[in-house]
């Protein structure tokens, strides 16, 4: 029996002594010290008893796999022996895949991991593929060479790590690289299996560079998504609703649509993969999976691209020949890599810049994220028993500040502005990502482009910033000009347009944002060049459906049926986007306006086969429809033609006359018109020449100006009266009014002008 019981000692002790553990090793012979001193092997025996043996054996085996661990992850022995924290590890190595010198190399940052494979597939749906374990570094980055340049494979990785509270170390599950630069996905909700493509980027770029103005001022801004603007028949594209299609040329839609308004830069919405489709509608057997019943979503779809699963790759999905068919796989090959570098080019050669809309502060929520299965305690913010948090909303929250974390983000913008000539980035609830990272984002991106544009919206997690912002040069959407000209919602917070002044804003404050919201009269900004001026983004109602709900043409539960009738502007509805337009164009500082902005459009929730009850209801909130709901009809263009035509030559005046959006606060006089609901302003070209020659920027006669020739702009808010307004001394010509915006066809004006309700005028000196 003695014998029995001492075999498993002995064992262990060939093990330690194999291990190399000298400290176990040492501990346990210890029990082993009144064998060797007594001299009767009876004794012996009982002097080492039983519960000796059996608990310096448990803790043999704790020890024996702790040592084991500590060997596969140096990482991870330095933590235990708290000789460093999760904040104190970094690595300048090069992180994901990388093929030169007839070797592949695998990298991921994995600082609490015990063990980590690549696996290896000969094609996209392999069900095995070769697996190598990966060797650890002291500063928890795991790694792994194969010979051979192994373009055309696909990989994953199999992660082990400790079981615990909220853990989520998953080896069962082979998980794509979060540095894919191609990935191809499964259309289902977890988008499993996920592999990463490895794919020669090669690219002739024939000569493109960024073409981003270094006066951000003189931006006008497209919100756009890739499918919206080419996936309706009407645009009459071919590679409907692909980064393809969006530049076909001699199409309705797309690239022609973009260059026949004037606009000279696109902000597309998310194009990073992400997490296309969410759970299925209603469906309990998820329960058991882990995940909630979807009782929200009746699509089961994520249009809108908030969702980010792979931050280098292209979303698959927008290449030629991608599909939405349940289970198919999407990124088989890299064409969305090339596709999308064929598009940024197409526009460049435009004159047009990309900017990316950018998600950092939060990623994707149901799929195998793997960031969330390579370490969630390092990538996100959690509580106290180890759930996420989710001050943003979106179901997590990620930790920007943590120093791989940090370099991710700093990587995924060089790599975008090199790889792809991105031109500039929006940034998702801004205000979540840490400041350290802001500033180095600022310095790395200005590095590669001093010209690049850095956008915040500027908000998030209860902060709200957007001064904080402009102290390191970030532009910011300018919520309080939206609010002061439109309004805060359709129902009771109406602005500006409407003869109201929403909130707290005031005569003061109207007048502020003409000249660019700035910091030194109550406002927000250093300088115009910071503020993004807009009435409409992709969140809540468009332009036209908030004008459409404020004057009760139609209200929330209304149900439409015939929705060209309904998209046809009313004279009312007209004059409202008119006036909203002047201002929006004629306000110093960065313009942009959202898809569809230019006809008004309206979101109409299309049928479908969804079960969703809204259906002909107006959508505020259209994020998970890839469908005619937001589809950019071009037939609508035609039913209000006559605003296209107005925000067409409003663009064209203001890149005729950079007065209009680079002036000082300085050369901006603001008449006295003793009535708040008229708004009246001059501005003046001396005093705008002498500031751009003082600040050694482009000639202002390159526009060809005279130095004596100011603009007036006059906005009658009234809804119901005519505004009286004397000119000044001199000779004035109209260029615009409530009927048309003509740089042409100008008229004549002297004396007093009767400026009608609802509408504006812009007149130049001669």
């Amino acid at each position: 029996m003695g014998v029995v019981l001492m075999l498993p000692y002995l064992c262990s002790l060939l093990a330690l002594a194999l291990s190399g553990s000298t400290c176990a090793l040492t501990i346990m012979l210890l029990p082993v010290v009144p064998v060797l001193l007594h001299s009767n092997y009876q004794s012996a025996r009982s002097a080492v008893c039983l519960s000796t043996i059996i608990a310096l054996w448990i803790m043999l085996i704790l020890t024996a796999f702790y040592d084991a661990v500590a060997q596969r992850n140096p990482a991870l022995e330095r933590l235990r022996n708290h000789q460093a924290t999760l904040d104190s590890f970094y690595s300048d190595k090069e992180m994901g895949c990388t093929v030169s010198g007839g070797k592949t190399t695998f990298r991921i940052f994995a600082p609490r991991a015990t063990q980590v494979n690549v696996v290896i597939y000969e094609r996209h749906n392999s069900q095995k593929g070769e697996e190598f374990t990966m060797q650890c570094d002291e500063q928890g980055v795991w790694e792994y060479v194969a010979q051979g340049e192994l373009y055309g494979k696909f990989y994953g990785y199999r992660v082990f790590g400790v079981e615990g509270p909220g853990e989520m170390f998953n080896p069962e599950i082979v998980i794509a690289d979060p540095y894919s630069k191609a990935v191809c996905t499964r259309n289902n909700f977890r988008r499993y299996p996920a592999r990463t493509l490895i794919a020669n980027l090669q690219y002739d770029w024939e000569g493109d560079t960024w073409v981003i103005s270094p006066d951000h001022t003189s931006l006008i801004i497209y919100e756009a998504h890739v499918r919206d603007l080419t996936a309706h028949p009407s645009s009459g594209v071919v590679a409907r609703g692909t980064y393809a299609g969006l530049v076909e040329k001699g199409k309705r839609g797309g690239l022609s649509h973009l260059k026949d308004l004037g606009i000279n830069a696109i902000e597309l919405l998310p194009i990073q993969s992400f997490g296309t489709i969410e759970i299925p509608y209603q469906d309990s057997s998820v329960v058991k999976l882990g995940y909630p019943v979807n009782t929200w979503n009746p699509y089961a779809r994520n249009h809108w691209g908030y969702m980010t699963s792979y931050f280098f790759a292209p979303e698959a999905y927008y290449s030629r020949g991608a599909s939405m068919i349940a289970d198919a796989y999407n990124g088989m090959d890299a064409h969305a890599v090339r596709e999308f570098k064929d598009m940024v080019k197409a526009l460049h050669k435009e004159g047009i810049a990309v900017i990316l809309d950018v998600v950092f502060n939060h990623v994707s929520q149901y799929d195998y994220n793997p960031f969330k299965y390579i370490d969630k305690f390092y990538y996100f913010h959690l509580d106290s028993e180890g759930r996420f948090l989710s001050n943003s909303g979106c179901g997590n929250d990620f930790r920007t500040d943590r120093p791989m974390a940090r370099k991710m983000i700093l990587d995924c913008i060089r790599y975008w502005m090199t790889e792809y000539h991105i031109d500039g980035f929006r940034f998702d609830l801004a205000a979540m990502i840490d400041e350290e990272t802001r500033r180095q984002i600022t310095v790395e991106a200005r590095k590669i482009n001093p010209n690049v544009i850095l956008i915040a919206e500027p908000w998030g997690g209860g902060r709200y910033e957007p001064h904080r912002f402009s102290d390191i040069g970030w532009a910011s959407w300018n919520d309080q000009i939206r609010n002061g000209f439109k309004g805060q919602n359709p129902d009771n917070g109406h602005g500006f347009i409407f003869g109201k002044f929403q909130g707290q804003n005031t005569p003061h404050s109207l007048r502020n944002y003409v000249v660019g919201t700035l910091r030194q009269f109550g406002g927000l900004f250093h300088t115009a060049a910071h503020s993004v001026n807009y009435l409409e983004s992709h969140d809540d109602y468009t332009l036209g459906d908030f004008i459409r709900l404020a004057i009760r043409e139609v209200d929330h539960d209304t149900r439409i049926t015939d929705v060209n009738k309904h998209a046809k502007l009313s004279p009312k509805a007209l004059a409202l986007n008119k006036l909203a337009a002047l201002l929006l164009f004629t306000a110093q500082g960065i313009t942009m306006i959202h898809e569809g902005q230019e006809y008004a459009r309206s979101k109409v929730i299309a049928p479908t086969d969804a079960p969703d009850p809204n259906v002909g209801k107006i959508d505020h909130n259209s994020y998970e429809k890839d469908n005619e709901t937001n589809y950019i009809n071009y037939n609508h263009l035609d039913l209000n033609a006559e605003l296209y035509r107005y925000y067409k030559s409003l663009i064209s005046l203001r890149k005729r006359y950079p007065i209009f959006h680079c002036a000082p606060a300085s050369a901006v006089e603001f008449f006295d018109t003793k009535d708040s609901l008229v708004l009246a302003f001059r501005l003046h070209h001396r005093q705008f020449a002498q500031a751009m020659s003082q600040a050694n920027a482009e000639p202002y006669r390159t526009y060809g100006l005279q130095a004596d020739a100011d603009f007036i702009v006059i906005c009658n808010a009234h809804p119901h009266r005519l505004a009286e307004f004397v000119l000044p001394s001199g000779n004035w010509v109209m260029l615009g009014n409530a009927n048309e915006i003509s740089l042409e066809k100008v008229h004549i004006a002297a004396g007093k002008l009767y400026i009608p309700p609802t509408a504006g005028v812009i007149l130049m000196g001669k």
